[in-house]
């Protein structure tokens, strides 16, 4: 038998099938917090709880593909980087039917949330509250600006633990804290992002001169603007950092 003869006689019937998803963790740091993008949910299951923006993959376009078209229908982005983060395969994980999530895992400067914000009013910014410490691992709650308590749909709360887990492995040595700040930053707002992600308060003069003796970043010649007080000096990542990523 050639194969083009087994694939003509192939009855795929004889297996079940599942169905596959994509959902968006798009995470900033605002207000030295972290914050993930969320929607509302409009229709069953799980209505009126939040939920990541996500879609159903279609059959004729890759995993990859479906991340790029949800981040333009929803988040009206089409520029963001988005990578793999994990796949979701609990058998229970949704009510409906047998549905496989491949989440997405996107960070972005708090500049560029507002002007999502602003470009979908369906989206909600919730700040992320960790109840673990360290590397533990576990879900996470996502709180309203207001400190209202926003339940999360489906396993969207071990999503969102996850891409947590992930930034505190890989803060020390990857650029995974500057992907969150504009090309032109202060220390203490470098500082403010890794206290947000590690969940702790670290020691300014200790933090600075770590970041300093690294070689990563050089001094613009720069001064922020609009501070009541004498501004700080500003900084960007070296182009070409030797450290690894």
């Amino acid at each position: 038998m050639t194969e083009a003869e087994f694939l003509e006689a192939y009855d795929a019937s004889g297996y079940e099938r599942l169905s596959v998803t994509v959902d968006l963790i798009l995470m900033s740091v605002v207000d030295r917090r972290p914050a993930a993008l969320l929607l509302r949910r409009d229709a069953h299951p799980h209505l009126g709880r939040w939920s990541l923006p996500g879609g159903f993959v279609r059959g004729d376009e890759s995993l990859d593909a479906a991340a790029r078209r949800v981040l333009a229908a929803k988040a009206r982005m089409t520029d963001a980087y988005v990578e793999q983060l994990y796949t979701f395969g609990a058998v229970d994980r949704d009510p409906r039917t047998r549905i496989v999530s491949v989440a997405y895992f996107a960070l972005l400067p708090a500049d560029r949330f507002a002007a999502a914000l602003k470009a979908a009013p369906d989206l909600t910014l919730a700040e992320l509250v960790t109840p673990w410490s360290g590397e533990t691992g576990g879900p996470v709650e996502a709180r309203s600006t207001d400190g209202e308590t926003l339940p999360l749909a489906f396993d969207h709360a071990e999503m969102l633990g996850l891409a947590m887990l992930r930034l505190r492995g890989k803060l020390d040595y990857s650029g995974v804290a500057f992907a969150l700040l504009p090309e032109r930053f202060t220390l203490r707002a470098l500082q403010d992002v890794h206290e947000a992600i590690l969940g702790v308060t670290l020691n300014k003069p200790a933090f600075r001169r770590r970041m300093l003796d690294a070689g990563r970043l050089e001094a613009t010649g720069e001064r922020e603007t609009g501070a009541s007080f004498r501004p700080a000096e500003l900084y960007r990542l070296r182009p070409n950092p030797q450290t690894q990523e």
